[in-house]
């Protein structure tokens, strides 16, 4: 062998040495497509920026997969060290125990993170009732609803509405334009029940949304909720909006972007794709989700997912989590994901250094931000500042099956309401049957 292919095995061995030493740990995600490649990226800039630590990041089909998946993998012993939940799972996972609360771990390795710096509305949802993190904030977002400029400009709409009986009116006016479909609808338990009673301080359930203790019962079928599921049925059946779904051959954002369709409703997460996927010369932009007269409006409150840190791992392992976790906690790490996602800063201080970059004053990112000026509308109170339900997940599931039972004629949407609040409240005692003799971290 000459001496030039010695060097290069000795290298190689070197290399491979090095990399062997690195302390590796796993992360589960469940962000799909775009979204789940800037989060394989993240951890693609996180292992080039160090030599200590490599993150084997594992990507799964959705949030509900992750967290199946999950709950298998602790069975076996071979759970991840961080796993990427959505808001819906917040609840199980606190009373599960099976975690390393976030901010305990950042001060058992001597990790500062200025917690005060993240936004009443996404700290109160993922930390305890005495303020402590119990899972980091990660991808954040809330809901808007997107609109085209030029249909609404056709039927004379000259404002985004900001009450549920302008948007009636604009629905009115845009069919008497020519405009067949209205609004490309969807239902969203996230949407239209979670966040729409935030934005209005109603309850979704009992003990000011299960913060105040295990022993709750669902009232969304009580409220303005039950109401204004009835008009989007009543407005469907006047023709102002269509059900567009998977299962009816095309979503909603697809309807919209295509231009058929002037509203439709989402996170602002899809502003993104909406930039990506929307044809040259299509009008757009987004606005605060409506509220009905007669209601003062409130904060909405934050979706998306945080990041767990699972028990039964290693100290090395967790010390590599812990460095992951604060390089993520960074502005260049921040501004780096919502420049690449439709997400919000979590942070005070990343978006105060978004604002003073112009971040938000120029496409595609302009009037993204409309999302925090959502969230932080009003102060999270014992109404807005999430919700603490155990088998929130079948919660959401026996939502949509009744909801669109109901706008297929099969019921009235007040039968509807009232069978997904029984069944949810029966998960609901099951949880507290499980969890008997314990509250909320």
């Amino acid at each position: 062998m000459n001496k030039l292919a010695t060097a290069a095995c000795a290298l190689m061995a070197l290399t491979g040495a090095a990399h062997a030493d690195k302390i590796k740990f796993e992360y589960w995600y469940g962000l799909t497509g775009d979204l789940g490649n800037v989060v394989l990226e993240t951890c693609n800039r996180f292992n080039a920026s160090q030599d200590q630590y490599e993150a084997v990041c594992v990507g799964h089909d959705g949030y509900e997969k992750a967290v199946q998946n999950t709950i298998a993998a602790f069975r076996a012993g071979k759970h991840p060290v961080l796993l990427q939940s959505f808001d819906a799972g917040t609840a199980d996972l606190m009373l599960s125990g099976q975690f390393y609360p976030v901010h305990q771990m950042m001060k058992d390795f001597d990790i500062t993170i200025d917690w005060a710096n993240y936004f009443p509305g996404i700290a109160n949802y993922y930390s305890s009732s005495t303020g402590d993190f119990i899972s980091m904030p990660f991808n954040s977002s809330t809901p808007v609803f997107y609109y085209n400029k030029a249909h609404f400009a056709k039927a004379g709409i000259t404002d985004a509405p900001q009450t549920w009986e302008q948007m009636e009116a604009a629905f009115k006016a845009l069919k008497a334009s020519g405009q067949e479909c209205s609004w490309a609808y969807s239902p969203d338990s996230w949407i239209d029940m979670e966040q729409f009673s935030m934005a209005h301080n109603i309850p979704v359930a009992s003990n000011n949304n299960g913060y105040d203790g295990l022993d709750t019962e669902l009232l969304f079928n009580t409220t303005q909720h039950l109401k204004h599921m009835e008009n989007i049925q009543k407005w469907m059946d006047d023709g102002y909006v269509q059900l567009r779904t998977q299962a009816s051959g095309k979503i909603a954002r697809d309807s919209f972007v295509e231009g058929e369709c002037s509203v439709f409703f989402s996170s602002i997460a899809d502003h993104n794709t909406v930039h990506k996927v929307a044809p040259e010369g299509l009008e757009w932009d987004v606005s605060m989700i409506p509220v009905y007269e007669g209601f003062e409006r409130h904060n909405t409150v934050v979706g998306g997912a945080s990041l767990w840190v699972l028990a039964g791992k290693s100290d090395d392992e967790y010390k590599a989590a812990a460095a992951y976790l604060a390089f993520l906690a960074t502005p260049e790490s921040e501004e780096f994901f919502v420049s690449n996602t439709g997400y919000i800063p979590v942070t005070k201080g990343g978006y105060q250094a978004l604002l003073d970059k112009g971040f938000y004053e120029a496409e595609p990112y302009k009037n993204r931000d409309i999302a925090l000026k959502s969230l932080t509308f009003t102060e999270p109170g014992p109404l807005t500042r999430g919700i603490r339900l155990g088998g929130f997940i079948q919660i959401r599931a026996e939502w949509k099956a009744e909801v669109e039972a109901a706008l297929a004629g099969q019921k009235t949407m007040k039968e509807a309401l009232d069978t997904a609040a029984a069944r949810g409240n029966e998960q609901l005692s099951r949880f507290a049957q499980t969890y008997a003799g314990k509250s909320f971290p």
